[in-house]
């Protein structure tokens, strides 16, 4: 933000409020000369036809309680998406963006008319009910640092826990991007310890800091032709062709829906339909089949299948054959 465009902004908080208001006292409050005052005064009412005024009671003041600077020309749907986006990034960011998000809508709020704000306010907190899911709690100042690793493409060190291992493991990363989806939070780029494009969940990791040394993004990593390949957040292995055949209650469901670009659905007879994708990640898919219980089965590849059925067998023996 320029000097003038801020000194501006504290000129309007000032002839918004109550108190009384002089030239001198105004120059005293925004640190610069009276004539810079008069300038910016004429400035308002020349530039932006602010209604200013001077009385003996009020001093400089706005004539007009309810005109506003127009620093912010959005159309009140524009608002709405802009603060329905602020609570959704919250929600799914959990507690990185808190503080940052709030301070943002605090100063949108005090550029608008009441009325307008509080009719948004009102729509997005009475009428719109947001649940990403089980929350998470993320390290503001590791998430900011982050951040600023992957703008400055800056080599990190960090601490990350490997849970299947139950190990903290140190290693040295090059941030390409972060990556928002179904609530969890990745950051993806070259691991100098694995020679390799990983993916690392943010809030596992347990510290980070940045390095004195940059790095240059592979020239072959394409965002959207990586994303293409995976189902969910697996990823390695080339893709294979998927099939899942759902019975008729679940297809529904799973018409309703675009569950990869490459899909194709093939409908059958009995309202049950077939699947097929085109997807490396077979523990994704074999995760998310299991959750449809009996309603799916998967029809190829015979690695799926495998996985599957040992899932299946696996849980066959906890529940039934395993010792009380």
């Amino acid at each position: 933000m320029s000097r003038h465009l801020e000194r501006l902004l504290q000129l309007d908080t000032l002839l918004r409020s109550s108190q009384w208001n002089t030239i001198k006292t105004l120059a005293e409050a925004l640190e610069v000369s009276e004539r810079t005052v008069r300038n910016d005064l004429a400035f308002l009412r020349d530039r932006y036809h602010a209604p200013i005024a001077w009385n003996r009671k009020q001093g400089h003041h706005y004539a007009e309680s309810e005109w506003r600077l127009e620093t912010i020309p959005l159309t009140q749907g524009e608002l709405f998406a802009l603060t329905l986006g602020a609570r959704l990034l919250d929600a799914c960011s959990g507690s990185a963006y808190h503080a940052v998000l709030q301070s943002a809508i605090e100063q949108l709020s005090r550029r608008l008319p009441e009325a307008t704000w509080f009719d948004v306010q009102s729509l997005t907190e009475e009428r719109f009910s947001l649940n990403a899911g089980a929350s998470i709690q993320l390290d503001a100042e590791l998430w900011q640092r982050l951040e600023t690793a992957c703008q400055r493409h800056q080599r990190v060190w960090m601490r990350y826990f490997v849970p299947d291992r139950n190990q903290i493991t140190e290693r040295q990363f090059d941030p390409y991007l972060i990556y928002l989806c179904r609530g969890n939070p990745y950051t993806i780029g070259y691991c100098q310890l694995r020679q390799n494009i990983r993916w690392f969940r943010i809030d596992r990791i347990r510290s980070l800091e940045l390095l004195e040394v940059t790095f240059a993004v592979d020239a072959s990593f394409d965002p959207k032709q990586y994303f293409a390949k995976i189902f969910q957040f697996e990823v390695g292995g080339k893709p294979q062709a998927v099939a899942i055949w759902f019975d008729a209650t679940i297809a529904n469901y799973i018409r309703e829906r675009v569950w990869h670009r490459s899909q194709r659905l093939e409908e059958h007879g009995d309202g049950a339909l077939t699947l097929h994708l085109e997807v490396s990640g077979m523990n994704d898919i074999k995760r998310w089949v299991l959750g449809y219980g009996k309603g799916a089965r998967v029809l190829a590849p015979p690695e799926l299948v495998a996985l599957v059925k040992a899932e299946v067998q696996g849980l066959y023996q906890q529940y039934f054959d395993a010792d009380p």
